[in-house]
């Protein structure tokens, strides 16, 4: 069973339909939506401040979100996914995005509706990552536009399948 656990009076609220990995740990200020997953080893750490996860997102292996005190929240829309290994401090995520594995994404950068960030890519702090855009590096920059309507397609089939993936380990 995950590790939920209680923070300075702040209990997860854990949404409908949500799968939590054995081994996934939710702290303190943190609300997370329908139909989620938060995959093993991935940690949401509320403990300084909080963190809101939309419906549909997917939190894959080893991720971890955290903040700073007083100062950053986390913010992830819907239909959001992040791959494996990612860490996200105090940024907002919107929704339809898409966190490559191994990605950064620091304090009070905003990653746009239907963005991707590529694997391994650093967000610097107070980055504007533009709806329907990729950026990658160290750090990251525009690379170019993407079709909006085809990049939330495929994040949308990510999540979808994400989702699909979750329901094999509810059934054990």
């Amino acid at each position: 069973m995950a590790l939920i656990k209680e923070v300075r009076g702040f209990v997860p609220e854990i949404g409908e339909n949500t799968y939590l990995a054995e081994n996934a740990t939710v702290i303190g200020d943190v609300v997370i939506g329908k139909d989620c997953s938060i995959w093993f080893n991935a940690v949401l750490r509320g403990d300084v401040n909080s963190i809101r996860i939309g419906n549909r997102v997917n939190i894959q292996d080893g991720s971890v979100l955290h903040t700073l005190y007083q100062k950053s929240v986390v913010e992830i829309g819907d239909d959001v996914s992040i791959g494996h290994n990612v860490v996200i401090h105090g940024a907002k995520i919107e929704n339809g995005a898409l966190i490559g594995m191994g990605a950064i994404v620091l304090d009070h950068a905003v990653i746009g509706e239907g963005a991707i960030v590529a694997a391994g890519s650093v967000i610097l702090s107070g980055t504007q990552v533009e709806p329907g855009s990729i950026y990658a590096g160290v750090p990251a920059k525009f690379v170019k536009k993407v079709d909006a309507d085809q990049a939330k397609e495929m994040n949308q089939k990510i999540a979808k399948n994400y989702l699909m993936y979750s329901g094999w380990f509810k059934e054990e």
